[in-house]
């Protein structure tokens, strides 16, 4: 193929994480012949965007999943990677399994609540069935609470009203402006508008106090979520939103000294870890100051492989700098707010351009598979 280059017997990375950098990495790698190894915990790359969609319509989760090993074949093994031995260069797998690694490219992302993130060692055939269970927990229930009104609990509640506008969607959140706080503030209010129209309630600027006492994602009539302004609210259905954390469990013991005190991995302008030239951080969990955003983790693996390749063949290092940042927010098939390099977009442009399709085809192209209907 064209692009391959010509690599030394001992040349073997490893990609830990298959997300949207991860996959990047793995493409790139593939495309010039680097040998390789991408270990996920799931046997499917799971295009996440999509996941709260897949919470709310039947049949649409099945969608959300591309299958590693159809792209990958060999080059793709299942597990969570529990150990980085910086010594012997190897990172040990929680069936015991080490796989040697000549480069290490960490894309770990972060982890979070269900349905916003699937985190667990799992099927795709059976997290498909944990999202289609979860569309009849929500059709039945009739009041609907939404913990956390970031990104994710912003679209959470917007999908929830699109889908089923015969439903009472609460969202608590317990700032004043909704969604991400990186948005224009022009571009948080228009979304606090679009979950108005929508019908969803706001107890804005108020925190919920018995998150620990409530059984989350479950039908359970009469439940009680309490805040600290004194408010009770009851519902049938409970969903957090909250609480995203940077995926460090797989390098945490070998790698302290290079994080930072949100468990990202601390990065020269190369992407190299600090302390190391042979390992790299992509996506959530190097520690770069711009949004967390799958378009960032794309631009960070090629830059990342391109590096890698770049050090076997003795040419210079590319640098990282962040580039047009493009924040769009879907509020369920018909609705959407966002903002290109600090400029607010029309709504109907995030509508076209990512609430419909929630750029699925992207994903199964650049994965060279074909989505099923």
């Amino acid at each position: 193929m064209g692009g391959q280059v010509s690599i030394d017997e001992n040349v073997h990375v490893v990609i830990v994480g298959g997300g949207f950098g991860g996959i990047a990495a793995a493409q790139h790698l593939k495309h010039h012949g680097v040998p390789f190894m991408l270990i996920d915990v799931l046997d499917a790359f799971h295009h996440n965007v999509a996941a709260l969609r897949a919470s709310v319509q039947a049949g649409f989760a099945k969608q959300t999943f591309i299958p590693y090993k159809e792209t990958f074949g060999l080059n793709f093994i299942q597990g969570r990677v529990m150990q980085i031995n910086t010594e012997t260069q190897t990172v040990v797998l929680d069936n015991g399994k080490q796989v040697r690694y000549s480069h290490l490219i960490l894309c770990t992302g972060t982890s979070g609540h269900f349905p916003g993130k699937h985190n667990s060692v799992d099927t795709y055939q059976s997290a498909i069935k944990k999202y289609e269970d979860f569309v009849k927990v929500i059709q039945e229930a009739n009041t609907v609470v939404v913990v956390g009104g970031g990104t994710t609990g912003t679209e959470m509640a917007a999908e929830i009203r699109t889908e089923f506008t015969d439903k009472k969607v609460i969202l608590i959140h317990p700032h004043e402006e909704v969604a991400d706080p990186d948005l224009l503030p022009s571009v948080k209010e228009q979304a606090k508008q679009v979950l108005l129209e929508k019908g969803v309630e706001l107890l804005l600027g108020q925190k919920v106090t018995n998150l620990d006492e409530l059984e989350l994602n479950v039908f359970r009539k009469g439940m009680v979520v309490k805040t600290n302004k004194n408010e009770q609210v009851t519902a049938d259905l409970v969903i957090c939103c909250t609480g995203n954390k940077i995926n460090s469990e797989a390098y945490r013991s070998s790698l302290t000294a290079s994080m930072a005190e949100s468990g990202a991995l601390k990065v020269n302008q190369h992407l190299q870890v600090e302390g190391f030239d042979n390992v790299y951080a992509v996506g959530d969990c190097a520690n770069l100051d711009e949004p967390k955003l799958a378009y960032h983790a794309g631009l960070h693996a090629a830059v990342a492989a391109t590096n890698i390749i770049n050090s076997l063949t003795g040419k210079c290092l590319t640098s990282y700098r962040t580039g047009n940042v493009t924040m769009l927010i879907a509020m369920g098939k018909d609705a959407g707010v966002g903002q290109f390099n600090g400029y607010k977009l029309p709504r109907f442009l995030v509508t076209k351009g990512k609430s419909q399709s929630l750029l699925l085809w992207k994903s199964w192209r650049e994965m060279g598979q074909k989505a099923p209907n």
